[in-house]
């Protein structure tokens, strides 16, 4: 049974930063690529970040420059550090993984709970 816990969300002003942390459990075999994705209400989940096994990277373009996702295999865990965060980067971000990278891309994996990020004055 594979399950992927997120931390880390919370609310923070326009400009500001948050590292959100998600830690995998269960197969490692299920879960090889990683991937962050957020719904804001009123929308469809969308991709935000995606990384391979191997460190190759996909970001939206709404948050290239701002976001960076990373991964650190001993552990099991995937971040996403988000800086200079927007009002529009407000949603529950989700941590999404899957043993294709092509698989995160598409939303075809295991899903987190969510976390809550809020960007407000």
């Amino acid at each position: 049974q594979v399950q992927l816990v997120e931390s880390g969300g919370g609310l923070v002003q326009p400009g500001g930063s948050l590292r959100l942390s998600c830690e995998a459990s269960g197969s490692r075999f299920s879960i090889r690529a990683m991937g962050w994705y957020r719904q804001a209400d009123g929308k469809q989940r969308e991709l935000v970040a995606a990384i391979s096994s191997g460190g190759t990277t996909n970001y939206a373009d709404s948050v290239k420059g701002r976001f960076t996702i990373s991964r650190d295999n001993a552990k099991n865990m995937v971040y996403l550090q988000m800086n200079s965060l927007k009002p529009e980067d407000t949603a529950v971000y989700y941590c999404h993984g899957a043993e294709l990278f092509t698989s995160v891309m598409k939303g075809l994996g295991y899903w987190g709970q969510g976390t809550q990020v809020t960007v407000s004055s």
